[in-house]
C-alpha cells in the first residue's frame, strides 16, 4: 500500500508487467484505498477493453464512493466532520435508481447547447489571461493552468454575480482536494491542530459556509441566470418530482469544479509539453489553426473543422488521461476477467495501461497524432472520460474548453522547456508533473531553438521524447 501510494503508476506497471492484467495489489491484505466500506476484502488493479467493460458497464454490481475514500465514513463524528457528508460527494456518491434520478437533474446544466453556449465565457477569459504573459517570461505552466481553468470553472459553475468571491471560492476547493489528496490526511485521520487532516476539515468548513451563502443568494436573487449552479437550483425530475438539496447542491458543484478544473489543467500542461518536444507537428498544427482561425479564437463551427487540432487533443488524451484509474466497489460476489471477487473489493482499472496496450496502439509511447487516421478505438479501449451509465458528464464541457485554449495559446506563444529540466511524475488521481513545469514564453514564430530534447527524470518511462 505504502509502494503504491508513493507512485500508483509505477507500481501497478511493475504489478502488471510481472502478474498480467488483473492483480491484487497485496495479496491477502484487507486493503482500504477507495472505499469508505468498513469491509474491504482487498483491491484489484487491472487493465484492458474486457476489464473496462465489466467495471464500467455492470452498473449494479460496480458501485462508485465519494472522492473523499475512507474519510467519507469520519462524516458523523463532530460538527467539524460534518461537511464530510457532501464534501466530494456528487454523482460520485450515489449508486443505483438514486444516480439515475441525479444524473437526470444535473443533465441540463450540461446539454450540448448549454455547453457550447460557454464558448463566449472560455474564449473571453483565456484572452484576457493570455493578455498577461510576456515574452521572455518563465512561468510555471502547470500553476497557470490551474488559474486559467480556474477562473474558467468559477464563472461558469457560479456566475459573475458573486464578484470578489468568485476568487476564493475557486481557491478553497482547490486547497481542499490538494489536501485531500495528501497521504497523510488518510494515514492520520485526527481533528488535531498540525495535521493535514485538521486543515481538511477547517478548508471544507468554510467551504461549507462560503457555498450556502452563494446558493441563498442565487435564491433570494430573483434573476434566471445561465451558470451551472443556478440551472441545478431550478432543476426537478419529471418522473419523481424530486429536487435536490442544499448538502447536495454543494456536493454537485464542488465535485464539477475539481472534474472540470484540475483534471482539465493537468491534461492542458501535458499537451503543451508534448508539443514543445515535437516540432513537427506544432508546424501541422499551425497550419491548420492559421488556415482556418486566422489569429482568432475558434468560433463552434470552426472547432469542428479542426480535425489535426482535434488528433493532437485525442491523442495526448491517450498517453495522458485525465484519471489514471476508474475506481469501483462491489457490491456482491462476482465474476471478473476470469476472477472470483468478494463484495466489497475494491477494483482499480487502469485507464493509462489500457491506451498503451501495442496490439490497439503500435509504438504506444511514441506521441503520434497522425494515427488517428486509420484507427478506431472502441469505448472500451479508448476512455479517457470513461465508458457507460457513469461515463463523464462534462466530457463536451472539457473537450470544448481544452480545443479553444490550445487553439488560442499555439497561435500567441511558443513555450519551451529550460535545458535539462527534470520532470518525473505525481499524483494518484491525476497525473501531474511533480512541482509543475517551467516554461518559458516565446513568440511564436516556428523558430524551435532551445528547449527540444535534453528532458530527464521519469517522464521518460511515460512518453519516448527526443534525446
Amino acid at each position: 500500500m505504502l509502494q503504491f501510494g508513493r507512485d500508483p503508476l509505477g507500481h501497478s506497471g511493475r504489478l502488471f508487467e510481472h502478474y498480467g492484467q488483473v492483480v491484487l495489489l497485496a495479496k491477502g491484505a484487507k486493503t482500504n484505498l477507495y472505499s469508505p466500506l468498513e469491509d474491504c476484502p482487498g483491491t484489484v488493479l487491472a487493465y484492458g477493453p474486457e476489464a473496462t467493460r465489466a467495471a464500467s458497464t455492470q452498473h449494479e454490481i460496480y458501485l462508485k464512493f465519494p472522492l473523499s475514500g475512507p474519510r467519507y465514513r469520519l462524516k458523523d463524528q463532530s460538527q467539524r466532520t460534518a461537511p464530510l457528508k457532501h464534501f466530494g460527494v456528487g454523482l460520485f456518491g450515489v449508486n443505483l435508481e438514486e444516480h439515475r434520478q441525479h444524473r437526470r437533474l444535473v443533465m441540463p446544466a450540461f446539454h450540448t447547447k448549454r455547453v457550447e453556449s460557454y464558448r463566449d465565457t472560455m474564449a473571453e477569459i483565456t484572452e484576457s489571461f493570455l493578455d498577461g504573459w510576456r515574452i521572455g517570461e518563465q512561468r510555471n505552466l502547470m500553476q497557470e493552468l490551474r488559474l486559467l481553468t480556474m477562473r474558467i470553472a468559477t464563472r461558469t459553475l457560479f456566475g459573475e454575480d458573486i464578484g470578489a468571491h468568485s476568487r476564493s471560492i475557486g481557491l478553497l476547493l482547490q486547497e481542499a482536494f490538494s489536501v485531500l489528496a495528501n497521504p497523510l490526511t488518510g494515514l492520520l485521520p485526527y481533528d488535531l491542530p498540525g495535521l493535514p487532516f485538521h486543515r481538511l476539515l477547517t478548508v471544507i468548513g468554510e467551504l461549507d459556509s462560503e457555498m450556502r451563502r452563494i446558493i441563498e443568494q442565487k435564491r433570494n436573487s430573483g434573476r434566471d441566470a445561465d451558470d451551472m449552479l443556478s440551472i441545478l437550483l431550478q432543476a426537478r425530475d419529471g418522473e419523481s418530482g424530486l429536487v435536490l438539496s442544499e448538502d447536495e447542491l454543494i456536493g454537485h458543484t464542488n465535485v464539477f469544479f475539481v472534474a472540470g478544473h484540475e483534471t482539465t489543467a493537468n491534461a492542458l500542461t501535458w499537451m503543451l509539453f508534448l508539443l514543445s518536444q515535437h516540432p513537427s507537428i506544432v508546424v501541422d498544427l499551425l497550419d491548420e489553426l492559421e488556415s482556418v482561425l486566422h489569429g482568432t479564437a475558434p468560433t463552434l463551427e470552426q472547432l469542428e473543422r479542426l480535425a489535426f487540432l482535434d488528433q493532437v487533443v485525442k491523442e495526448s488524451l491517450r498517453l495522458f488521461p485525465p484519471a489514471i484509474f476508474n475506481g469501483r466497489v462491489t457490491s456482491q460476489p462476482t465474476e471478473f476477467c476470469g476472477y472470483e471477487l468478494a463484495a466489497g473489493t475494491e477494483v482499480f482499472v487502469s485507464i493509462y495501461h489500457t491506451h498503451r496496450m501495442p496490439d490497439l496502439y503500435p509504438e504506444p509511447a511514441r506521441f503520434r497524432p497522425q494515427r488517428w487516421d486509420s484507427i478506431h478505438p472502441s469505448i472500451f479501449e479508448y476512455n479517457p472520460f470513461s465508458a457507460g451509465p457513469r461515463m463523464c458528464i462534462g466530457w463536451q464541457f472539457a473537450l470544448q474548453e481544452i480545443k479553444i485554449v490550445l487553439a488560442m495559446l499555439m497561435q500567441r506563444f511558443q513555450l519551451q522547456c529550460a535545458p535539462n529540466i527534470i520532470i518525473n511524475r505525481a499524483g494518484s488521481i491525476v497525473l501531474t508533473p511533480y512541482g509543475g513545469l517551467p516554461m518559458t514564453i516565446h513568440a511564436q514564430d516556428l523558430r524551435f531553438q532551445q528547449g527540444i530534447g535534453g528532458v530527464r527524470g521519469n517522464v521518460r518511462e511515460l512518453v519516448d521524447l527526443p534525446a
